[in-house]
């Protein structure tokens, strides 16, 4: 399995500031833990792609220094709002949007089990996430705004949170008979709009998943949308593409509509790649060999 922790300028590592190398460590650790929650359900008996890229991508939201999660940034409002998509091979899809108090990846996982809808939105989304028991996932933006109870996340990384925060999260993963699944989660933007929504709950722009690969994006949301960008790189793949290359079909594609980001992708064949057009991305990965996790270029 694959994953990343968004793809960006990273400038607070590459400037070199006093906590330069300190974060560096934490965001390698964090990649890792996250790398190896993942992989616990690729071995033994559940061999669970779904299950794989969830776990992975819930312990990045929960960790901090990540724009998922607790990490999230606020909107324009001085609120946070979440989004986050999950897609298998099966051409089983779920999404939520613009989610405030719930663990985003985790929602979009009961949505993915629904049979019909493929994406719920706003305070909708939210009230199905309590009732499916959901966890609460106060942010650290909440708390220091004094909209969530301090005492109630004592554990919470002070140094997490809008000041600190990375990029956009995710994980691709194949399991050892050939299922794939691919994931993501934003707290998008710093100070968007109120409702908007990018690329990442959306199938076949921030998440793609299909026999023979799975892909999970990360950068300028809306032009992500408009190239389809996930999609396109399964089908650049599919057609014949190196990994590599269909990637970078991709950000060629978003790079026409004005974005810049990047993504990582699995085949089928054990093959995994990870690009970007940004300064940089954080990813990890994962196989039976070892693992291997890359903070910047």
């Amino acid at each position: 399995m694959l994953v990343h922790g968004g793809a960006g300028t990273y400038a607070r590592l590459y400037e070199g500031g006093s906590d330069a190398a300190l974060m560096s460590a934490h965001l390698a650790t964090a990649l890792e833990a996250a790398t190896e929650a993942g992989w616990g359900h690729l071995v033994g008996e559940s061999d669970d792609p779904v299950a794989a890229v969830v776990a992975a991508v819930r312990s990045l939201e929960d960790d901090g220094e990540f724009n998922a999660g607790r990490g999230s940034v606020p909107n324009s409002a001085g609120e946070v709002e979440m989004d986050a998509g999950l897609m298998d091979d099966d051409g089983r899809a779920g999404a939520v949007a613009c989610i405030r108090r719930h663990s985003a990846i985790a929602a979009a996982e009961e949505v993915l089990r629904l049979d019909g809808p493929v994406l719920l939105a706003g305070p909708n989304a939210d009230l199905f996430a309590r009732q499916r028991g959901i966890p609460l996932i106060e942010t650290a933006h909440a708390i220091r705004t004094g909209a969530a109870d301090p005492s109630s996340m004592a554990d919470h990384r002070s140094t997490g949170g809008p000041a600190s925060s990375q990029g956009t999260v995710g994980a691709v993963a194949v399991s050892s008979d050939g299922r794939f699944a691919a994931a993501s989660s934003t707290g998008g933007r710093p100070g968007q709009v109120p409702g908007r929504v990018g690329d990442t709950p959306l199938p076949g722009a921030g998440v793609w998943a299909e026999a023979g690969c799975a892909v999970s994006a990360t950068g300028a949301g809306e032009a992500f949308v408009l190239a389809g960008f996930s999609r396109l790189v399964a089908a650049e793949h599919l057609r014949g593409g190196s990994l590599t290359d269909s990637l970078r079909a991709g950000l060629l594609a978003v790079g026409r509509y004005g974005g810049s980001g990047g993504g990582i992708a699995l085949s089928g064949t054990g093959a995994w790649g990870a690009c970007f057009s940004t300064k940089a991305m954080a990813r990890s990965l994962r196989h039976q060999g070892g693992s291997h996790t890359v903070i910047l270029g």
